[in-house]
């Protein structure tokens, strides 16, 4: 049975607390949420400084409780001791991409939705397309479902393996990401032409961890422009900000746009200066 878990870490700074803090659990930073408890202050020389508290919340497995019948099975039986031995090799031998098939074949049952997940493997990711139709509430507002579905099979396919073993997990339905990763770099290309015209920086909606990277991705090479992010989630997102020393002078790049895709799938723009608190580029 799966319940939500929650620890809390301190540390000099908030990336230096919630690194603490998926050391200890054994996580990546995209199978857990994080919230800012108490932002670090450094004091005056020294003097006064406190660590940053970072709560940080994840999914675990609480396993049913088993009852021994003792006039079956002796407590010290061999037999008794046989059937945990032999659940080890199954998990190890197990095929992922069965496991997380077998997974989404039961959460879509309770979801009441009628749709086939097809699998297949490449380069140690499991690209899973759900096949069906409406898929809309599967999607979800801006592929919020899509993304908590993929969340939790990822966490199924990968509980107790360790960070070589674990397998990387790409849901999709209706070929959504692939039409919100074409959305999100023709809007980051306008917004880098607007900054280098008006040099001016500019923020845009929230977004979770793989869309803030196709953000950064998308305009990494582009003259006079850099991206950070700032913020914590699920409020964290991307600032374009002008930088007149990036590669020399010369102009920005042209840049096409693609048709539109048919959904929408378009986030929202806001002019915002750049925040002062220190920020990183992640892929997290």
């Amino acid at each position: 049975m799966m319940r939500e878990t929650s620890i809390e870490m301190s540390g000099k700074s908030e990336e230096d607390a919630i690194s603490k803090a998926l050391a200890q659990i054994g996580l990546d930073r995209d199978e857990v949420s994080v919230e800012i408890v108490k932002r670090a202050k450094a004091g005056l020389l020294g003097i006064g400084a406190t660590p940053a508290v970072v709560k940080v919340t994840y999914m675990t497995d609480t396993p049913e409780p088993v009852v021994e019948e003792t006039p079956v099975e002796p407590p010290k039986s061999v037999p008794a001791a046989a059937p945990a031995k032999a659940a080890k090799p199954s998990q190890a031998t197990g095929d992922t991409a069965v496991q997380a098939e077998q997974f989404l074949i039961g959460l879509l049952e309770k979801m009441d939705v009628a749709a086939t997940p097809v699998c297949r493997e490449e380069d140690g990711t499991l690209y899973i397309e759900l096949v069906g139709n409406s898929m809309g509430s599967v999607i979800g507002r801006r592929g919020e479902t899509l993304d908590a579905i993929q969340h939790l099979t990822n966490y199924a396919v990968n509980r107790g393996a360790s960070s070589s073993q674990r397998t990387r997990i790409y849901l999709d339905a209706e070929n959504y990401r692939k039409k919100r990763e074409e959305t999100l770099v023709r809007l980051a290309n306008k917004v880098a032409d607007k900054v280098v015209r008006y040099r001016k920086n500019m923020g845009l909606e929230p977004m979770n961890a793989y869309e803030r990277h196709v953000i950064h991705t998308a305009l990494q090479d582009v003259e006079h422009v850099t991206t950070y992010s700032s913020g914590t989630d699920p409020n964290r997102r991307v600032f374009v900000a002008y930088d007149r020393i990036k590669k020399g002078d010369s102009p920005p790049r042209q840049k096409t746009e693609r048709e539109a895709p048919a959904q929408d799938v378009s986030p929202q723009v806001e002019e915002a200066a750049p925040d002062t608190q220190k920020t990183y580029r992640e892929w997290s």
